[in-house]
């Protein structure tokens, strides 16, 4: 913790002294009551927004799958551990939002390194987990014969505790150089690296590894996968081929306004953009807004890649219907059924499909 209690040190893309304390030595005097007051507000609501619908969207995913888990194949287990990592990501909503309340950091020294370690690794596991099913769906439809063998349990508990270990050694940095600080404001939850190399790191990761990395696997895994598609006798072709577009398409339109913001007040602080007051301030409203939309796509996870499949949709019902009892939901069709009564070709089509739709 700084005794002198001035901060000169870069706040990370998720830790909340970005709206309390900043480095102000390359700008000129700015008046920011207004933008805290604004963030005091809007923060709180959105983040515990977030938190709610995350709990129960993702709480669901898992429950769903541990039930079944006798039935779980590699599809299902990624898809369990990208509910994981969201859940991790939401459960550290409430102390943020208590954060940007107050505006000062009161939990601790040791709790603002470990939630800022949950949420470090929720984000970037989440991120990374997206990417494996990517590429399992690419794998699965276009070389299907060569992977059948290699998608197995134990395949996917490895592949599942290696993504973990990566995302955590990614986090590590984060966490470490995350302390408590005090500023005119009082005491702030800030990424405090000790050199300028570190202050690289963080600007790097969030950019190349929470956009660049997974827009490009996605783009260039599913240009390959639709052409297959289309081509496929199977008709939830068309099903598949827009779940494909829309999952690329939110994830880019959720977090790229976020990354672009962070890169830009990072170009400022490097002295390449305008050293501007009004600038500096609508760069940091830019932040505030779009950090927050952002997060929200923890929350439409469990919609894209579990709900809209038929499988688990009818699972998801069936728990429902036993946990709420009073309200009915309408019957699934039995998918089983369907699929004996189709041929030979439709069945491998529908195999195909069914990896992407769950």
């Amino acid at each position: 913790m700084s005794d002198n209690g001035t901060n000169t040190t870069d706040a990370t893309a998720y830790d909340y002294s970005l709206y309390y304390s900043e480095d102000t030595s390359f700008f000129t005097p700015c008046n920011e009551l207004d933008l805290k007051a604004f963030a005091s507000v809007f923060l709180p609501a959105l983040y515990s927004m977030v938190f709610v619908l995350g709990f129960l969207g993702n709480g669901l995913v898992v429950c769903v799958l541990v039930k079944h888990r006798n039935q779980t194949n590699l599809t299902d287990m990624c898809l369990f551990n990208l509910a994981v990592s969201d859940l991790l990501f939401a459960l550290t909503m409430p102390f943020y939002a208590h954060y940007s309340a107050v505006s000062r950091w009161t939990f601790g020294e040791f709790m603002c390194r470990f939630i800022s370690g949950c949420h470090h690794t929720g984000f970037f596991s989440s991120i990374f987990f997206m990417i494996v099913m990517t590429l399992d769906r690419y794998m699965v439809i276009m070389h299907t014969h060569k992977v059948a063998r290699y998608r197995t349990l134990r395949a996917g508990l490895t592949l599942s505790a290696f993504v973990w270990l990566l995302s955590l050694c990614v986090s590590l940095p984060l966490m470490i150089f995350t302390e408590v600080s005090g500023d005119l404001y009082g005491l702030v939850c800030i990424y405090a690296p000790d050199n300028r190399a570190w202050k690289f790191y963080n600007v790097f990761v969030t950019n190349m590894l929470g956009l660049l990395l997974p827009l490009v696997v996605m783009v260039g895994c599913y240009s390959k996968i639709i052409p297959r598609l289309v081509n496929m006798k199977t008709a939830k072709k068309h099903r598949v081929v827009k779940l494909i577009v829309s999952i690329v398409v939110v994830f880019f339109i959720f977090w790229a306004p976020f990354n672009i913001s962070i890169f830009l007040q990072f170009m400022q602080r490097e002295g390449h953009l305008p050293n501007e007051c009004k600038f500096y301030r609508d760069i940091k409203l830019a932040i505030t807004v779009t950090e927050t939309f952002a997060y929200t796509h923890c929350c439409l996870n469990p919609i894209i890649y579990a709900f809209v499949g038929q499988k688990f949709m009818k699972r998801a019902l069936q728990m429902l219907s036993k946990w709420v009892p009073r309200i009915h939901f309408p019957p699934s069709r039995d998918l089983s059924e369907i699929s004996f009564r189709r041929s030979s070709v439709t069945s491998k089509s529908s195999d195909i499909t069914s990896t992407i739709m769950m």
